[in-house]
């Protein structure tokens, strides 16, 4: 669920950035390079650090920040669980394709 597909979760998540960017007012391919370059450098930042991604995120946070309002909303709307279901639908798929392969 999560090896295979994991671009296109990336790909997605980028997508949305861009496009509440381009709703906030920026024009389309400035939105779209700022969100690349986020995940870009936040993935570099995660794959050289030996602090874990949760770590990084609590340096990253200023108490009581632009960073930390989003972070609540994140929160609030339980935007974990509803990746956990996704990634659970995905394994469910997964596994259903593999049983009528091997049916074949």
């Amino acid at each position: 669920a999560l090896s295979a597909s994991g671009p296109a979760y990336v790909f997605w998540f980028i997508e949305q950035l861009a496009a509440s960017g381009e709703k906030l007012g920026l024009e389309r391919q400035t939105s779209l390079k700022l969100a690349m370059q986020m995940v870009l450098g936040a993935a570099r930042l995660a794959a050289q650090s030996a602090d874990p991604p949760g770590e990084l995120r609590r340096q990253v946070t200023s108490k009581g920040g632009t960073t930390e309002a989003a972070l609540k909303v994140f929160e609030e709307e339980r935007l974990a669980e509803k990746i956990l279901k996704a990634l659970e639908a995905a394994s469910r798929r997964g596994a259903e394709l593999g049983d009528e392969l091997g049916k074949g």
